[in-house]
């Protein structure tokens, strides 16, 4: 068995983004969970932010097709 790393909350404040921002900060997750020997990262985005899912794709993450995920508030 080896990790997996979730991404939580990945935000970039408005003034920051359109700069790479974001690109940086998946770029370090990804070298960081090689680094600790993880098999993946997974991480979940709004279904309307097209940015967003734009980014990811294009740094070579995948769409789970497959599942949908629930909540249950508390």
């Amino acid at each position: 068995m080896r990790c997996v790393w979730v991404l939580n909350d990945l935000f970039v404040e408005p003034g920051g983004r359109r700069q790479g921002v974001a690109e940086r900060l998946i770029r370090r997750a990804v070298e960081f969970a090689r680094s600790t020997g993880a098999c993946r990262l997974t991480l979940a985005t709004g279904v309307e932010n097209l940015p967003a899912q734009r980014l990811y794709e294009k740094l070579g993450w995948t769409k789970d097709e497959a599942f949908i995920h629930f909540n249950f508030a508390l």
